[in-house]
């Protein structure tokens, strides 16, 4: 099996499972977890100020608008300056869908307005904001990086997964997302990725 079905595949089994752990997650153990995690939120905020969304898409935006001025000066980039640069956009693209689209039609709370402040865990279509829950921006966010480089390079599928799935922990254990936001925003951030790679590569060949 070559490398590009072999990607596919793994995929094609990765967002069976996730689309069908989040729908379990958001009916059965959103409530339970969060309730169990309640008072995390003001102890890790100094986390969430350090690592927040403008901060982390400020990074890649650097990172992008420098790749792109060594690549007018040079007039190359090397594979992994491409990807870089790739992952980078993609990211920002891929955040930017889902805080402008995503979190307005799904309208799910976030975890402390609805543990809190009494809010109810369900979908408000197309009521909601950008201070929605569903799906996890920052998981989008990752997400989309790192499923550029999974597409590009293989090798990194489980390296990446595990990051990944060690950021999606702490998003819930500090309550800023249910469990059920950050598995969706992981199938959309890494099919975002994917799909950017599988682009990227067909342009180039």
């Amino acid at each position: 099996m070559n490398s590009t079905r072999r990607t596919h595949l793994i995929w094609l089994i990765s967002f069976l499972v996730s689309a069908a752990a989040a729908i379990l997650s958001f009916k059965f153990l959103d409530m339970p977890i969060a309730r169990s995690f309640l008072g995390n939120f003001g102890r890790f905020s100094p986390l969430g100020r350090g690592l927040g969304s403008a901060v982390l898409l400020s990074l890649e935006a650097t990172t992008a608008l420098t790749l792109i001025a060594v690549r007018l000066v040079r007039g190359h980039l090397s594979p992994l300056g491409e990807a870089l640069g790739l992952a980078s956009l993609t990211s920002i693209c891929a955040y930017a869908v889902n805080d402008g689209v995503l979190k307005l039609l799904f309208g799910v709370p976030n975890p402390v307005s609805v543990v809190v402040f009494g809010a109810h865990h369900t979908f408000h279509l197309l009521a909601g904001s950008q201070d929605g829950s569903f799906p996890s921006g920052h998981m989008v966010l990752a997400g989309a990086f790192g499923g550029v480089f999974m597409r590009l390079y293989p090798s990194t599928i489980w390296p990446l997964s595990i990051l990944l799935l060690f950021g999606a922990s702490i998003l819930v254990y500090g309550e800023w997302h249910f469990a059920s936001d950050v598995i969706a925003g992981a199938i959309v951030g890494v099919t975002a990725g994917i799909l950017a790679g599988d682009l990227w590569r067909a342009h180039s060949n």
